[in-house]
């Protein structure tokens, strides 16, 4: 009988030293990452057009409803790009897309390192349009994000963050006011950072 008290005692000890470490942890985590961004480039309008890939910033912000279930709004700068064609040869063009998206992940439990997917929304938001006269570009764009992850502890707090992203981003291409195709960007993101739990 004292053994199996002894032994109850101990697994309160241990779940409620593990519940109050959660708790320590705090709900907010921010993430600093870089991100190269691979855009698929499926277009429609029969010019080859496409967008050139680039290493862009990314900060997010992830809240934590539960150990398991978070919230995490993913941010950047407006990104600059250059639109080219290979029916005409080269770069026709830039613009800047601004390209928030907001996510519900579930994280796994697991030892010494802290998995998650995610699922939501993407916006994008096309400005700084620069394109031959009587072209023009749809200048919102939503779609869905995919995602999947890794935090790995490095101290008290902090994480190593691994991140691939799928992002769903696609505009139509007009020409004198009528529409000629859609351009799907649809990058894959792949980033690597810093988070900061508290």
């Amino acid at each position: 009988m004292k053994k199996n008290l002894l032994a109850v005692a101990v697994l309160c000890a241990l779940t409620s030293g593990a519940a109050f470490a959660q708790q320590a942890e705090g709900p907010w985590l921010v993430r600093a990452r870089a991100v190269n961004l691979d855009s698929a480039n499926k277009d429609s309008t029969g010019l080859g057009l496409s967008v050139n890939d680039k290493v862009i910033p990314e900060v997010d912000v992830s809240y934590f409803f539960t150990p398991n279930i978070a919230a995490e709004l993913v941010l950047t700068v407006p990104q600059k790009h250059d639109l080219s064609s290979s029916v005409l040869g080269g770069k026709i063009g830039t613009l800047k897309h601004l390209p928030p998206s907001l996510l519900v992940q579930y994280h796994f439990n697991a030892a010494g390192f802290k998995p998650y997917v995610g699922a939501g929304i993407n916006y994008t938001r096309f400005s700084s349009v620069k394109l031959p006269a009587g072209v023009d570009i749809d200048r919102n764009s939503f779609g869905a994000a995919l995602q999947v992850g890794v935090d790995i502890p490095l101290q008290k707090n902090l994480y190593l963050n691994v991140d691939v992203k799928k992002v769903y981003i696609k505009t139509d291409v007009f020409s004198s006011g009528t529409k000629v195709g859609t351009l799907k960007v649809d990058p894959v993101l792949v980033g690597v950072g810093l988070g900061w739990r508290f």
